[in-house]
């Protein structure tokens, strides 16, 4: 049972992408599943303070303390500036959220914009002798933290084993400890994104981020904190560690994250390579994609499942989903098919009466969408069979049926009327290339039917073309159209 702190606001951060290259399916999945949870949250009649950072510095390569920074890196080798690959991502994230009708969150804070906050972070942390400085670094003592608290509990690992993992690893380096992580790093000359500290000039550790910002937007305690099953060790476990070292206390109250998405049983990620772009889905311009998909079949696709179990992509799982997705919409879009009744047959009935209840106890069960939409299927199924006048219904349950549909659908599930609306091939601007290029077959066919002189077919086309709202006009190098003001 979700029992928020200070009922009924809800505050709810969740950990966003590092922006230094196109979001892919793997973005898709958290942002997706926490839409939903803040859409749910919201209908509930609670007050949501939704907060999901970029990061756009303090993430080096394969999220250890060592390396170079992942958005400087990419600045380096397109010789740009480090900021410019941020923003350039951050609207490239942006652009891809807005087509899968993810809601923008509440407050969407960046790393580079709270440098301040995490050097008090990491103050504070020193203060109350958790942290020790290391030739212009600070790092987190995990075995004097483990004196009093559990590093690991989060991820239910025993310190010991990561101790003894840790010391196969070569040296220590500055670390008193392997399993010790960076809170401040001293910027090696070749290091572009640096600030001023007490300690040296440098740039913190990956981990602050998220407690320092969390911390400032949503207060000392704060309901859920989310993201992907990845983050739960070493960046959750570090957030939790960093926030009682230096407070006293846990942060979060809840704790929320959403499986992987996989390819042939493989974590989809940049870091592997694996990866297919959101563009690439919504414009099939992928060698492993038979054909494009439109931005809420990625979206049905990735809600079919539980957020918590593994998803693996192929074509055609995408394909069903893209089925599937046809099916619920032909279904919904018949209840306008339907005539009303005097009365509404038993079977009928029981399906309106069931449905909603149905509905929200599969999203008060860990957000269950995959049952969702099976009851919309089951509805669905009602629809067109009263579509098709094999059954009855009163204006006032059909009222109630779509209404309860069209919540769950449409406000809760996030899903679209027009599956189309994206980027590419199956976007608005795709569409009307299309569109313009049934326009022009259809005047080739009224030139080659005025050759052959036709008139009839040909002023056919003309006219009917005129009462769809099309202005045809004859001229000397040929016919051209436009819609008619």
């Amino acid at each position: 049972m979700f029992e928020p702190i200070n009922a009924p606001l809800v505050g709810m951060y969740v950990c966003g992408p590092t922006v230094y290259g196109d979001p892919h399916l793997g973005h898709a999945r958290p942002a997706i599943t926490f839409d939903i949870l803040f859409r749910y949250l919201q209908h509930l009649g609670y007050k949501v303070r939704y907060v999901r950072n970029i990061t756009d510095v303090g993430h080096l390569e394969h999220d250890a303390d060592e390396g170079e920074d992942k958005i400087a890196k990419k600045a380096r080798l397109e010789q740009l500036e480090p900021m410019e690959v941020a923003q350039y991502y951050t609207n490239r994230y942006h652009r891809a959220m807005e087509a899968l009708n993810v809601l923008p969150p509440s407050i969407e804070p960046l790393a580079s914009g709270h440098i301040i906050e995490q050097e008090e972070l990491v103050k504070q942390i020193l203060a109350n002798g958790f942290a020790y400085e290391s030739e212009g670094s600070v790092y987190f003592d995990v075995e004097k933290y483990n004196e009093k608290h559990h590093y690991g509990i989060l991820s239910n690992r025993n310190l010991n084993d990561v101790i003894n993992n840790s010391r196969e690893l070569d040296g220590v380096g500055e670390k008193r400890n392997q399993v010790d992580f960076a809170l401040w790093k001293k910027a090696q000359p070749e290091h572009i994104m640096h600030w001023p500290s007490p300690w040296s000039e440098g740039f913190p550790g990956w981990h602050c981020e998220c407690t320092a910002m969390g911390r400032k937007y949503l207060g000392e305690e704060f309901d859920i904190h989310g993201g992907g099953m990845d983050l739960v060790f070493p960046h959750h476990e570090c957030e939790i560690a960093q926030s009682i070292a230096s407070q006293g206390k846990p942060m979060v109250k809840y704790w929320m994250h959403n499986n992987m998405i996989t390819i042939n049983g493989q974590k989809m990620g940049k870091s592997l390579g694996n990866f297919i772009t959101l563009e690439q889905f919504f414009t099939g311009n992928h060698d492993s994609l038979e054909q494009a998909y439109s931005p809420m079949t990625i979206r049905f696709f990735i809600l079919q499942a539980h957020y918590r179990s593994t998803v693996d992509f192929s074509n055609e799982a995408l394909l069903s989903a893209q089925k599937g997705l046809e099916r619920l919409l032909d279904g919904i879009a018949n209840l306008e098919r339907i005539q009303v009744s005097e009365t509404t047959d038993e079977t009928t009935k029981k399906l309106v009466a069931e449905l909603k209840g149905k509905c929200y106890d599969a999203m008060n069960d860990d957000l269950n969408t995959q049952i969702v939409i099976s009851n919309l299927f089951d509805a669905c199924r009602t629809i067109n069979s009263l579509a098709d006048k094999k059954g009855t219904i009163t204006a006032t349950d059909l009222e109630e049926l779509r209404q309860t549909i069209e919540l769950f659908a449409f406000d809760i599930l996030g899903l679209k009327n027009n599956s189309n609306i994206g980027i590419g091939a199956n976007s608005l601007e795709g569409r009307e290339e299309a569109f313009g290029k049934a326009i022009d077959m259809l005047l080739d066919l009224r030139a080659k039917a005025k050759d052959a002189k036709d008139w009839a077919t040909s002023d056919r086309i003309r006219d009917d073309l005129a009462s769809f709202g099309f202005e045809v006009k004859d001229t000397k190098d040929g016919a051209t159209w436009k819609l008619s003001k």
